[in-house]
């Protein structure tokens, strides 16, 4: 029996939003009181470090490494992390036990009605390879801006005027209370992970393992696993553009995705179906699309 659950995080506004319904879920499924669980914040490298692309700086790692140590250190239990933000490739040591039911798996496009309604050389602030790929795939025109820090961060610079408009998850949005802020974009394809909450532990730590696995959606732990399984097929990092979308429809996965070059013009997609179980599938289908790739946009996933 654990005494006190210590919730690992990030200190950011979103971060302890997510880390808060972890908490949440874990009380109401074991009918514990609030002096059961402790959260610990922490500021990661990625916090520090707001002024350049993550991958000038170390790729998705800045988010995770602060909250790995302190797991593998002992000094918390589990860890929360929004799980676009998690490396593809984990230590054996740790173990994702467990997800919350997804969000919004949207991007809002923020400072204009849409796409169309963006003037001719619009500045668009983002550091996302995959957001910069497909909103020059829809509009070669637009001057993109890097762009980066947690939500109130950017919101505040689109509304100094540094760019002219920026994409947010709706996700992250409606968890800060902000359900109007944006439009919705129902034709993008998000980051592989984008909406879902993960659970992380060491992987001996079987009594956290039980807590964590009590408030598992199995759901959004399949079509998560599909798409980071896809990952590790297209070999991909934040330096690659690449879309994907796991759901559940007639008991089946379907899986659709998208591999796109730095400017957009080239991109290659699937939309494929098979067993929720078979977890080979996502790795052959990114291997066959890499193959179907032209050589430069491959060169991208080597």
């Amino acid at each position: 029996m654990i005494d006190l659950l210590r919730i690992g995080t990030r200190g950011s506004p979103l971060a302890l939003v997510q880390a808060r319904l972890v908490a949440e879920a874990l009380r109401d499924a074991h009918g514990w009181g609030p002096e059961r669980i402790e959260i610990v914040a922490m500021t990661t490298t990625g916090d520090r470090v707001s002024d350049r692309p993550l991958a000038e700086v170390g790729g998705k790692g800045l988010w995770t490494k602060e909250l790995d140590l302190a797991l593998i250190e002992r000094r918390i239990d589990i860890a929360v992390h929004s799980m676009k933000d998690v490396e593809t490739f984990r230590s054996a040591e740790l173990h994702i036990a467990g997800m919350l039911p997804r969000g919004d798996v949207r991007d809002r496009l923020v400072g204009a009605a849409s796409f169309a309604a963006l003037a001719p050389g619009a500045r668009v602030g983002t550091s996302s390879p995959r957001r910069s790929a497909q909103l020059l795939r829809r509009r070669p025109d637009l001057a993109i801006v890097p762009f980066r820090g947690n939500v109130q961060t950017r919101l505040r610079k689109l509304e100094l005027g540094e760019v002219d408009a920026t994409l947010l998850a709706a996700a992250g949005l409606d968890r800060l209370d902000h359900p109007e802020i944006g439009a919705r974009l129902d034709d993008l394809l998000p980051a592989p992970a984008q909406g879902a909450i993960g659970i992380e532990m060491l992987a001996g730590n079987g009594k956290a393992r039980a807590l964590i696995e009590a408030i598992d959606d199995r759901p959004t732990h399949l079509c998560v696993a599909a798409e980071r399984r896809l990952l590790e097929g297209l070999g991909g990092s934040c330096r690659s553009p690449v879309a994907a979308l796991a759901e559940i429809e007639g008991g089946e996965i379907r899986l659709r995705a998208e591999i796109l070059s730095v400017d957009g013009r080239d991109c290659r997609d699937l939309d494929v179906r098979f067993a929720t179980e078979d977890c080979d599938a996502p790795f052959l289908h990114a291997r066959q699309l890499l193959g179907e790739a032209g050589p430069a946009l491959r060169a991208l996933f080597a």
